[in-house]
């Protein structure tokens, strides 16, 4: 096989970009620092986006960067139209915009429309304001029941825990899925909707590109009177939804959801290109989720089932053949992540036994079980090289070029995710996956920025800096590259044919251009199937592909 020497259009001329695309998940806070504060900020990500542009990424997710008090590490937005002053300017946000486009990518930017900060003008008119207020219509205030009003409008729960309820001096109660400091909005006001529609209109004139919107699932809720209780507080987690029919729940997947994401892919495909969209809607089952991606609604949802699943073949491929049916039928392409800013790092959890739970795994400081982090690492690169091979948009979280694992075992004194606190100190939380990255192998916080680093660094992240990986042969850093400029080249169609008789713990498929990807996930070496090898995660000896390790052939 002969790869091709010219690459798909991956440029922002083309409204399909976004299809197959290899998208990075950039965490501003913990990503570069560029004013030596300690905390990350946009001069850093301006700073290191050829970092990106070397690693052949085509474009970068930004995090919240809005003003916030980090009561959910930035997901409490007080102000939708701004940048946090300790990240920048709205200036340093349009330089960063200019430098990376270029250099070729393209920039998405979060949005968080279920809940404001508790911080924002809104909510802080809504409190002085008081009862039957206009301004309490933009959020879901309710009275208590209970003889004097005292107890919650419904059972419902927070998904950090408690009831997702809080009372107010004035006697009212008011909705917050997540945190206390982050009030659910009423999407059945017509001035969200309109403030919405603002702010994809601010960011797109800016030049951003597309949008990642949080919890897309959860804006449309059912708030007739009286409020319908659950009996369960696990019907109230937003990544389970049983016993149910689809599109009943109260407050999560409901079936009017879609015609706000209808109205707004008339504001994105204003625009030449059309920007893109990609929905985080944790839904069951699967086909819920294709309609989220449909070509008039958001366009591309997130697939957490293969996040989700374990380091089993047969697991594996059922996963990625219903993704990619479920995508088909929505017209959109299937998306693929192994890690991001909510889950432990997939260099240690793929390692971690069937049936660990991770917040136990974590408050042991990762000593229960041990992983081995060499192991992990291999496991890690074969997965990385099984996810890019599929069809469709790869989503890569920071660090994980770099092998990254989880810092499990942050002291409980130094934690920042809320989770810790509100659940009591049960739930260790989400900083393991933030520490901030390395990027040399020296220095107080190995390149980071002048300043030191918001979360303690391990002295261990010193071989995993860009600077120790840089040109290094057979490094993370490098097979990343590789892949991720051999993918480009390889790039055609959408759709892979699984080959027949392979063994078991095996996945062999091939891609429409003729090159196919072979994955051991098995304990013991196979024999590798005849082909030219274009890349490898590992070594290969004696005509075997080793345990965890996967090959492309041509």
């Amino acid at each position: 096989m002969t790869v091709r020497t010219t690459t798909p259009d991956l440029s922002s001329s083309n409204p399909d970009w976004w299809r197959q695309a290899v998208i990075y998940q950039v965490y501003p806070r913990s990503f570069a620092d560029g004013d030596g504060d300690g905390l990350g900020d946009l001069k850093g990500v301006a700073q290191r986006l050829t970092h990106l542009a070397a690693l052949g990424v085509d474009a970068l997710w930004l995090s919240p960067f809005y003003p916030s008090e980090l009561a959910d590490g930035g997901y409490d937005v007080a102000d939708y139209r701004d940048v946090d002053p300790r990240l920048g300017t709205l200036d340093d946000f349009d330089a960063m915009v200019t430098e990376a486009h270029r250099l070729g990518l393209k920039v998405i930017v979060d949005l968080v429309p279920n809940h404001t900060s508790h911080q924002h003008v809104w909510f802080q008119e809504a409190l002085r304001a008081g009862p039957g207020s206009a301004a309490r219509e933009r959020y879901v205030f309710r009275d208590g029941r209970g003889p004097h009003g005292e107890l919650p409008p419904s059972d419902w729960q927070s998904v950090f825990g408690g009831s997702a309820w809080r009372r107010v001096p004035d006697g009212q109660w008011y909705l917050h899925l997540f945190t206390p400091q982050q009030p659910d909005l009423n999407w059945a006001h017509e001035e969200v909707r309109a403030d919405f529609r603002t702010t994809l209109r601010f960011w797109s004139d800016r030049g951003v590109d597309g949008f990642r919107v949080d919890v897309a699932h959860a804006l449309a809720k059912d708030l007739s009177e009286p409020l319908r209780d659950l009996g369960t507080p696990e019907l109230s987690r937003e990544d389970a939804l049983p016993d149910l029919p689809p599109g009943t729940h109260p407050f999560y997947d409901r079936d009017e959801v879609h015609e706000i994401y209808r109205d707004w892919r008339k504001i994105l495909d204003s625009y030449r290109p059309p920007r893109m969209a990609v929905a985080e809607a944790w839904v069951n089952p699967s086909s819920r989720r294709a309609l989220y991606a449909r070509p008039d609604e958001l366009g591309q949802a997130f697939n957490f089932e293969y996040l989700q699943g374990g380091w089993d073949a047969e697991e594996l491929r059922q996963i990625i053949t219903d993704s990619l049916d479920t995508a088909r039928a929505a017209g959109a392409s299937a998306t693929w992540v192994l890690s991001n800013h909510d889950v432990v790092r997939h260099t240690s959890r793929l390692m971690l036994p069937p049936g660990t739970d991770d917040n136990a795994w974590l408050l042991s400081g990762g000593h229960a079980p041990a992983v081995d982090e060499a192991a992990g690492l291999r496991r890690a690169r074969a997965a990385t090289l099984l996810m890019l091979a599929l069809p469709g948009s790869s989503y890569v979280y920071q660090g994980e070029e770099l092998g990254l694992p989880e810092v499990a075992d942050l002291p409980f004194e130094v934690l920042q995710d809320p989770i810790w606190e509100q659940t009591g100190r049960v739930r260790k939380g989400r900083d393991g996956c933030r520490v901030p990255l390395p990027w040399t192998t020296t220095g107080p916080s190995y390149g980071f920025g002048a300043g030191g680093s918001w979360l303690p660094q391990p002295s261990g992240f010193a071989a995993y800096a860009v600077e120790a990986q840089d040109g290094v042969e057979g490094s993370t850093l490098e097979l990343y590259r590789r892949a991720l400029r051999l993918r480009r080249k390889l790039l055609e169609g959408e759709d892979l044919t699984w080959e027949p008789d392979t063994p078991p713990g095996v996945l062999h498929f091939a891609r429409s251009a003729g090159w196919r990807c072979v994955a051991n996930l098995s304990g013991t070496p196979v024999q590798l199937p005849p082909g030219e090898v274009l890349l490898a995660s590992g070594p290969l000896e004696g005509g075997l592909l080793a345990p965890d390790t996967t090959v492309w052939l041509a």
